[in-house]
Protein backbone atom coordinates (compact mmCIF):
# COMPACT_ATOMS: atom_id res chain seq x y z
CA UNK A 1 0.00 0.00 0.00
CA UNK A 2 1.64 3.03 -1.02
CA UNK A 3 -0.47 5.45 1.44
CA UNK A 4 0.79 7.66 3.70
CA UNK A 5 0.20 6.31 7.31
CA UNK A 6 -1.72 8.01 10.08
CA UNK A 7 -0.63 7.05 14.10
CA UNK A 8 -3.48 6.51 16.48
CA UNK A 9 -3.80 7.17 19.68
CA UNK A 10 -6.38 8.10 22.95
CA UNK A 11 -6.59 10.52 25.70
CA UNK A 12 -9.47 10.54 28.25
CA UNK A 13 -7.76 14.42 28.83
CA UNK A 14 -7.05 16.39 25.70
CA UNK A 15 -5.54 19.50 27.29
CA UNK A 16 -3.45 17.19 29.22
CA UNK A 17 -2.16 15.54 25.94
CA UNK A 18 -2.18 18.69 23.51
CA UNK A 19 0.25 20.07 26.28
CA UNK A 20 2.37 17.18 26.58
CA UNK A 21 2.80 16.51 22.90
CA UNK A 22 3.09 19.96 21.72
CA UNK A 23 5.27 21.61 24.68
CA UNK A 24 7.23 18.69 26.29
CA UNK A 25 7.49 16.51 23.17
CA UNK A 26 7.64 19.29 20.57
CA UNK A 27 5.05 18.14 18.02
CA UNK A 28 3.33 20.47 15.81
CA UNK A 29 -0.25 20.70 16.80
CA UNK A 30 -2.12 21.26 13.60
CA UNK A 31 -5.64 20.87 14.85
CA UNK A 32 -8.62 19.75 17.26
CA UNK A 33 -11.34 18.32 14.84
CA UNK A 34 -13.27 17.39 17.95
CA UNK A 35 -12.96 13.97 17.58
CA UNK A 36 -9.16 13.83 17.82
CA UNK A 37 -6.07 16.12 18.48
CA UNK A 38 -3.84 16.48 15.20
CA UNK A 39 -0.28 16.44 15.43
CA UNK A 40 2.46 16.22 12.50
CA UNK A 41 4.74 13.53 13.99
CA UNK A 42 7.95 14.21 11.19
CA UNK A 43 5.32 14.32 8.00
CA UNK A 44 2.87 11.48 9.32
CA UNK A 45 -0.19 12.53 10.87
CA UNK A 46 -0.85 11.55 14.68
CA UNK A 47 -4.36 11.44 15.55
CA UNK A 48 -5.04 11.41 19.44
CA UNK A 49 -8.30 10.21 19.72
CA UNK A 50 -10.51 11.98 22.49
CA UNK A 51 -12.30 8.66 24.69
CA UNK A 52 -14.37 8.41 27.79
CA UNK A 53 -12.85 5.37 29.21
CA UNK A 54 -8.79 4.03 28.30
CA UNK A 55 -6.80 0.99 29.47
CA UNK A 56 -2.93 1.55 28.43
CA UNK A 57 -1.47 -1.29 27.10
CA UNK A 58 1.98 -1.91 28.87
CA UNK A 59 3.89 -2.21 25.69
CA UNK A 60 5.27 0.22 23.62
CA UNK A 61 2.86 1.80 20.92
CA UNK A 62 4.84 4.67 20.01
CA UNK A 63 8.64 5.56 19.34
CA UNK A 64 11.23 7.48 18.12
CA UNK A 65 14.76 6.79 16.25
CA UNK A 66 16.98 9.05 17.43
CA UNK A 67 20.79 9.74 16.84
CA UNK A 68 21.76 10.74 20.21
CA UNK A 69 19.82 9.33 22.81
CA UNK A 70 21.61 10.60 25.63
CA UNK A 71 21.13 14.38 24.28
CA UNK A 72 17.25 13.67 23.64
CA UNK A 73 16.49 11.98 27.19
CA UNK A 74 18.30 15.15 28.75
CA UNK A 75 15.91 17.46 26.92
CA UNK A 76 12.69 15.68 27.52
CA UNK A 77 14.16 14.94 31.21
CA UNK A 78 14.54 19.15 31.04
CA UNK A 79 11.08 19.51 30.00
CA UNK A 80 9.45 17.18 32.79
CA UNK A 81 9.43 13.90 30.80
CA UNK A 82 10.14 11.05 33.28
CA UNK A 83 11.63 7.92 32.20
CA UNK A 84 10.19 4.69 33.23
CA UNK A 85 12.35 1.78 34.89
CA UNK A 86 11.35 -2.04 34.24
CA UNK A 87 12.27 -4.69 36.00
CA UNK A 88 14.76 -7.50 34.95
CA UNK A 89 16.00 -4.82 32.67
CA UNK A 90 19.46 -3.29 33.06
CA UNK A 91 19.33 0.21 32.57
CA UNK A 92 21.94 3.21 33.03
CA UNK A 93 21.50 6.37 34.85
CA UNK A 94 19.23 7.55 32.17
CA UNK A 95 16.94 5.09 32.41
CA UNK A 96 18.65 3.82 28.74
CA UNK A 97 18.75 0.35 28.18
CA UNK A 98 21.09 -1.84 25.68
CA UNK A 99 19.79 -4.19 23.87
CA UNK A 100 21.76 -7.76 22.54
CA UNK A 101 21.52 -5.96 19.32
CA UNK A 102 23.29 -2.68 20.49
CA UNK A 103 19.87 -0.95 20.74
CA UNK A 104 19.79 1.47 23.04
CA UNK A 105 16.18 2.34 24.29
CA UNK A 106 14.15 4.59 26.76
CA UNK A 107 10.75 4.62 27.73
CA UNK A 108 8.53 6.81 28.98
CA UNK A 109 4.58 7.29 29.44
CA UNK A 110 1.65 10.39 27.88
CA UNK A 111 -0.46 11.78 30.82
CA UNK A 112 -2.63 8.78 29.25
CA UNK A 113 -0.06 5.83 30.38
CA UNK A 114 0.75 5.46 26.77
CA UNK A 115 4.07 3.88 26.68
CA UNK A 116 6.65 5.48 24.26
CA UNK A 117 9.94 4.96 23.31
CA UNK A 118 13.20 6.47 21.99
CA UNK A 119 15.43 4.52 20.49
CA UNK A 120 19.16 4.45 19.12
CA UNK A 121 19.62 1.66 16.74
CA UNK A 122 22.97 0.10 16.68
CA UNK A 123 25.98 1.12 13.91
Amino acid sequence: MGSAPIAFLATTDPAQARAFYRDALGLEFVADDGFALVFDLAGTMLRIARVDRFTPQPFTVLGWRVDDIEMVVLALKERGVAFERYAGLEQDDAGVWLSPAGTRVAWFKDPDGNVLALSQLAE
